[in-house]
């Protein structure tokens, strides 16, 4: 979207390489971003920066605040704007109701912690402009490790039962990539915006069945459906690290999970993809990644 819009492009990862291609002008360099020398020295020049790094899952509590802290350090000594692209960790277990902006950080789980420590640190520093989107759980093309990523996409196209978590009758807010990524340009482009916290505009709430249902109408065929709760979580995660460390976010998936984005809808309308032309986009990108690991 940055290059659709003629702008000057750099993207940033440990190994200086990604594993899709991206059309246009884009330079790709490589740097640990918990150095904020090297941030620095990268950003030098840049109007913003878009922090969408994130460590493994299973290591956030270790590496993810002092990437984070690079990053900050390195974009505030070079006097760029930060955007954050951030998630709903940090508010804890709502106990089902709406999830608004203005709902106090409670997180018990460690890696909502991490989240609403690190969201704390940045809208705390006095000398940089920093904006923070949230989205709800991500599916669309590239997102892979996620609810409604590989696990269930893979599966559904190869005729295989498709795993899912928790409760798929209930209601769930799930944010398409392709309308995150449009919202974190947008906010990068608002002055008023920054300072603040933003729910991205989703289209209407569904159950996770519903989008099954979705994805069912694509293929022409029923999807045949694993859903594991709480207790099969547990025990998979003996074996299984990734399912470890989703034990602690279950409550997302055993009650209702509703995000509130009238915020962003107020300032800046809602364009979000409806969901029967994003679940054909996330199947037509995996149909053609069918073979990528």
């Amino acid at each position: 979207m940055l290059v659709e819009q003629s702008k000057q492009v750099a993207v940033v990862s440990r190994s200086g390489k990604i594993a899709h291609e991206i059309s246009g002008q884009v330079e790709f360099m490589a740097a640990d971003a918990s150095d904020s020398e090297k941030v620095y020295q990268i950003c030098k020049g840049a109007d913003v920066v878009f922090h969408c790094a994130m460590p493994p899952y299973t290591q956030w509590p270790e590496k993810f605040p002092s990437l984070t802290r690079g990053i900050l350090e390195g974009a505030k000594r070079a006097g760029c704007k930060l955007v954050y692209a951030d998630n709903l960790y940090g508010y804890g277990d709502t106990g089902g109701l709406p999830i608004t902006e203005s709902l106090p950080s409670r997180a018990t789980a460690r890696k909502g912690k991490v989240r609403a420590r690190m969201a704390e640190m940045l809208l705390s520093e006095a000398d940089l402009k920093v904006v923070i989107a949230r989205g709800s759980d991500f599916y669309g093309p590239l997102v892979t490790n996620s609810a409604f990523g590989d696990m269930f996409f893979k599966a559904a196209l190869s005729g295989k039962p498709a795993n899912l978590l928790g409760n798929v009758d209930l209601p769930h807010t799930y944010t398409y990539i392709k309308d995150f990524a449009r919202a974190l340009v947008r906010l990068s482009d608002q002055d008023d915006a920054f300072g603040q916290v933003w729910h991205v505009a989703n289209p209407p709430t569904v159950s996770t069945r519903q989008l099954v249902s979705l994805v069912e109408e694509q293929l022409q065929r029923p999807v045949r459906v694993r859903a594991a709760g709480k207790h099969m979580v547990s025990f998979l995660g003996l074996f299984n690290p990734m399912l470890k460390e989703m034990k602690e976010m279950m409550y997302e998936w055993d009650q209702q999970y509703i995000v509130d984005h009238s915020k962003y809808e107020d300032r800046f309308g809602n364009d979000s993809t409806p969901h029967e032309i994003a679940i054909r986009e996330t199947l037509d990108w995996y149909r053609a990644n069918q073979d990528t690991p």
